[in-house]
């Protein structure tokens, strides 16, 4: 797949187990990656990795800053990494992001590879080119635009996801593929089995579904000026749940929650089948592991999170909802009362 940003093309490849020792071939000055993938592979998919050029990186919450980045732009400077160079990046999407914003801030702009090791980074995350991280308090408040130059996808790794985490990609990849054409749910519906057992020749299939269907949104909008906006189809109310559980609710489940609430309100305003959102849900119930408790869903704590959402216009809260012709809505005027009653659906 090719995707065209406003800088660059660039491509995305679902390839095998052997492509590390075939990438590695090539001379990269510095590979960042992820500590824990590291340990995991060191010795049968990464083993190619030349030890001399390795930065590991610990992938957690707190290290996704610009202070992270810097350091990785203090080591390219030591080992005088010029433009020409090749930076790789081996992890999920919090080395995606670190080592996206550190490319591009680096001699204003340097060729990176990145190689996504969650299956919520191959499904999502690994095309648009953004880069977020977390400043003082504030998360996601700063980030830019850069895309990596290549996207090599190996569905090898999700066979050590934890199942939290397998989940949460798979909630995506679920999203996605409801939102794209007639025949997704009904596909959702006959694999299950097979994507809950991590079949990755069933998944290859989903997660390619995925990527080109977010490869039109991000080329007609790659700034989220417009229709990209659509695909925070459930991440408003999905980023609320992150924030009320103090993200005890990993993002991909915190969205699959906000895919059923929304999808509550959209039949409470007669936009889609009663029938319809019940599959969906029943699909959506599938890629939920975290226990959930009831003081994460208050109404008003809830809401409060809301408040914060970008799309936000007015007084009333916004959101995206789905309709049953499979179109998709921006409404800037949802009530808090609609979201209460929605929230009753979850627990």
């Amino acid at each position: 797949m090719i995707i065209s940003s406003h800088a660059k093309k660039y491509s995305v490849e679902v390839t095998d187990a052997g492509f590390i020792t075939r990438l590695m071939e090539k001379s990269y000055k510095l590979v960042i990656i992820d500590k824990k993938v590291y340990d995991l592979y060191r010795n049968t998919l990464l083993a190619g990795l030349k030890k001399e050029t390795l930065y590991l990186f610990d992938a957690v919450e707190k290290n996704k800053n610009a202070g992270s980045a810097l350091k990785i732009c203090g080591k390219m400077a030591e080992i005088s990494f010029k433009r020409g160079d090749e930076l790789v990046s081996i992890g999920g999407g919090i080395v995606q992001d670190v080592t996206g914003f550190a490319a591009n801030i680096f001699n204003r702009g340097v060729r990176w590879t990145f190689i996504p090791t969650t299956l919520l980074a191959q499904c999502d995350s690994c095309v648009g080119g953004k880069t977020s991280l977390n400043f003082s308090a504030y998360k996601n408040i700063l980030g830019t635009f850069y895309a990596p130059d290549n996207i090599y996808i190996c569905l090898d790794f999700v066979k050590t996801l934890t199942e939290d985490d397998y989940l949460s990609g798979m909630g995506e990849v679920a999203k996605f593929n409801i939102m794209s054409a007639k025949d997704g749910i009904g596909l959702l519906e006959n694999n299950m089995e097979k994507l809950l057992a991590r079949d990755t020749g069933v998944l290859k299939f989903f997660v390619e579904r995925s990527l080109e269907f977010k490869k039109r949104f991000i080329e007609e909008d790659e700034f989220d000026l417009d229709v990209r906006n659509l695909l925070n189809f459930a991440h408003t109310f999905g980023h609320a749940y992150e924030k009320t559980s103090n993200y005890a609710i990993p993002h991909g489940q915190a969205v699959t929650l906000g895919l059923i609430t929304a999808n509550n309100i959209s039949r409470a305003r007669n936009m889609l089948d009663p029938a319809l959102k019940e599959r969906i849900e029943k699909i959506c119930m599938n890629f939920i592991s975290v226990k959930l408790k009831k003081e994460w869903f208050l109404a008003d704590k809830v809401i409060e999170a809301m408040k914060k959402d970008k799309k936000r216009k007015s007084d009333k809260l916004a959101a995206v909802l789905f309709s049953s012709d499979l179109s998709l809505k921006v409404v800037q005027d949802l009530e808090q009362k609609e979201v209460a009653e929605a929230l009753s659906f979850i627990l």
